[in-house]
């Protein structure tokens, strides 16, 4: 029989998180990718994981936190880019809505780990972690044995850092750069998430005050990606908002890479009174 005194609240969490344990893991490790195609699986939000005939695996905004987790005191914390947006302070309900089913420290391969925006549910701390502690490696453009590299903008790189990731280890890119990771190019391109030019990284009382201030520059916290692959092109916006200037990048991408064959955008309904997201019409 069962003793129930040795159930708790640590064995449940140890049993069943994340919810498909390594099977995940598993499928995208023995995935073997047809010459001119590519695989991709989405893992919950804007986070892709993208494999390639010549063996890249790319991790794209990989995220294995949490939303909200209780109601507090209703209150968003002073600084808040959704309390900047809205200039209001009641809390919103955004919970994490897709469980994270894959294994952070089951991953036992990568070749880069990229992405779009400094916003905590597009890093994984966790991911990071795995990489660098098991100082994982790949192979650059030259056929020479490197770090795995972690690609973002300026101001995600400084998160990274800040966690531990080697500096000599991550690559800054804003728009029109070029990254080459085994059969797969990466071409960064300009974002269009305004949410990010009223982010702050830190909420206490001794964050910036961005009042009266001309916002930053968005290439420094933020960037739209295009995956060149074998098996077609993959235009990747992050938290973009809606810009008659994804015209532009759609002309440009055809102009030099053929076109847009697949497209990753984040959307949803907006509340009265803030634009956050693109939504269906925008999509």
């Amino acid at each position: 029989m069962a003793d129930l005194k040795s159930v708790t609240r640590d064995s449940w969490i140890m049993n069943t998180f994340p919810e498909w344990g390594t099977w995940l893991n598993e499928e995208i490790e023995d995935a073997v990718v047809e010459p001119g195609q590519v695989e991709m699986w989405w893992l919950g939000c804007v986070g892709i994981w993208f494999k390639t005939p010549g063996g890249a695996d790319v991790a794209v905004d990989f995220w294995a936190g949490n939303g909200k987790r209780t109601h507090g005191n209703g209150l968003m914390k002073v600084g808040h880019q959704m309390a900047n947006m809205a200039g209001v302070r009641k809390m919103q309900p955004n919970l994490r809505n897709v469980p994270f089913v894959i294994d952070p420290f089951a991953v036992k391969h990568l070749d880069a780990v990229v992405v779009t925006h400094i916003h905590q549910d597009h890093m994984s701390k966790e991911l990071a972690a795995q990489v660098v502690n098991n100082n994982m490696t790949t192979i650059d453009e030259n056929g020479k044995e490197i770090p795995v590299p972690f690609i973002g903008p300026e101001k995600a790189v400084d998160i990274w850092v800040d966690w531990g990731v080697p500096r000599e280890q991550c690559i800054v890119v804003k728009p029109g750069d070029k990254v080459k990771v085994k059969d797969m190019e990466i071409v960064a391109y300009d974002s269009f998430d305004r949410t990010i030019i009223v982010t702050t990284t830190d909420t206490t009382e001794n964050r910036p005050d961005l009042w009266g201030k001309c916002p930053m520059d968005m290439d420094e916290k933020a960037v739209n990606y295009l995956f060149v692959t074998p098996g077609g092109n993959i235009y990747h916006s992050g938290d973009s908002h809606y810009s008659i200037y994804f015209a532009k990048h759609g002309k440009d991408i055809a102009k030099e890479y053929g076109g847009v064959d697949v497209c990753f955008g984040a959307y949803g309904c907006n509340p009265v009174g803030i634009q956050d997201k693109m939504e269906a019409t925008d999509m």
